[in-house]
């Protein structure tokens, strides 16, 4: 079908007309010569200005009437062709209902979406993370830009949702927002999180997103090598607060405490053992499971360091997340450390020294695994070692 067998024209509700002399617009779709569909264009304008369908007169009310009503044409022509590019049959109804963004009554797309973040937010601190809240809303956020840039629309219904628009909203991310594929993996998860809610929910009972499949990154080898560890510890860097970011990927290296529960270690979390020994001892943030980490001599001197200097008894004084990787980049320039470097591959370099059997039962503790899960990460770690054991 071409787009002229697609028409969009405009009447004015005359029995709607108030004491200001305003009538509603409507708005009649049709698609061929048998599918119809009329709805309100959801404005009012004076009848003595309308004429054949249109505004009349050069006046600047009749030029801003006559732009929202070709928006509203093109937008239903523009909806009209992604919906035939897949298929056929394509109904002025199904045109009009994606236009509104509303299917009478039907539950939409972001709607929903902010309704579940909305629920999702008064259990941060139960059992739901602030980190991940934001993530569910930045997710949202880029759906809507989706939306709007794509169907010039404000919300979308569930019913509007097939594999075509789970594609098209890959490409969007890809293309014109141009993430990276990590970032993509994780919105295309938010999303399919919401529509697998709306599923069991029997909001929709068809899984728009069968058979499609995100590339994911290539994975890369997380830890340092001996060798590169050395480089980063004994190269000036003429920078306090690149000496500062330093110490901290430093301890999380010989530690292997990442990033959150670094961010938690307060004072309260030191025991000195009877020989003397210092431990860190409290629970991961994420899994909730109890660990135990020694303190060699590096991690020992940087607590020294920053003693007294961090808030609320705080261990150490802590970056963002985003300063600390923006920061270690830098680093690993001046240091020649070609790989990417990030403050999540400091806690996989604690396997670098746990090499070695008697040690197992300290991995177990310092990954909040249980001891086979340590073992076969212990194995993994082995295999690919770039050193002479």
């Amino acid at each position: 079908m071409k787009q002229t067998d697609v028409t969009v024209t405009f009447y004015l509700k005359k029995s709607e007309m108030n004491d200001e002399g305003h009538c509603p617009v409507m708005a009649k779709l049709a698609v061929g010569k048998f599918s119809e569909a009329a709805f309100s264009a959801k404005m009012s304008v004076p009848a003595a200005l309308w004429a054949s369908g249109r505004a009349t007169g050069k006046s600047n009310a009749a030029r801003e009437i006559n732009r929202q009503l070709d928006d509203l044409r093109a937008s239903a022509i523009s909806i009209y062709d992604e919906l035939s590019a897949t298929r056929e049959n394509v109904t002025a109804e199904e045109i009009r209902n994606l236009l509104l963004g509303t299917a009478f009554g039907q539950e939409t797309l972001l709607g929903y979406f902010r309704t579940f973040i909305e629920h999702f937010e008064k259990r941060v601190g139960v059992n739901r993370e602030k980190g991940t809240a934001q993530s569910y809303r930045y997710a949202c956020n880029c759906v809507a830009a989706f939306i709007q840039e794509k169907y010039k629309l404000s919300d979308v219904p569930f019913t509007a949702l097939n594999r075509s628009f789970i594609d098209n909203y890959d490409l969007y991310l890809r293309t014109e927002r141009r993430f990276a594929l990590g970032t993509i993996v994780l919105l295309v998860t938010r999303l399919n999180t919401i529509v697998g809610e709306a599923i069991a929910e029997g909001i929709i009972t068809a899984d728009p997103f069968a058979g499609y499949e995100a590339e994911h990154p290539e994975r890369e080898q997380k830890y340092l090598t001996a060798a590169e560890l050395q480089r980063l510890m004994t190269t000036p860097l003429h920078d306090p607060k690149l000496y500062h970011i330093r110490d901290l990927f430093l301890f999380s290296c010989y530690t292997g405490i990442p990033y959150g529960d670094m961010c938690r270690l307060t004072t309260e979390d030191l025991e000195v053992a009877e020989d003397g020994e210092v431990w860190i001892k409290t629970a991961r943030k994420k899994t909730k499971i109890d660990y135990e980490v020694p303190l060699l001599d590096i991690p020992l001197l940087i607590l020294d360091k920053y003693r007294d200097m961090a808030p609320e008894g705080k261990l150490l004084p802590m970056y963002s997340n985003n300063e600390l990787n923006r920061t270690l980049k830098r680093i690993a320039a001046i240091c020649g450390i070609e790989r990417k470097l990030v403050f999540h591959c400091s806690s996989h370099s604690k396997f670098f020294y746990l090499l070695n059997i008697s040690e197992l039962s300290i991995l177990k503790n310092v990954t909040a695994n249980d001891l086979e899960t340590s073992y076969i990460l212990f194995l993994s770690q082995l295999c690919n070692i770039q050193r002479t054991l």
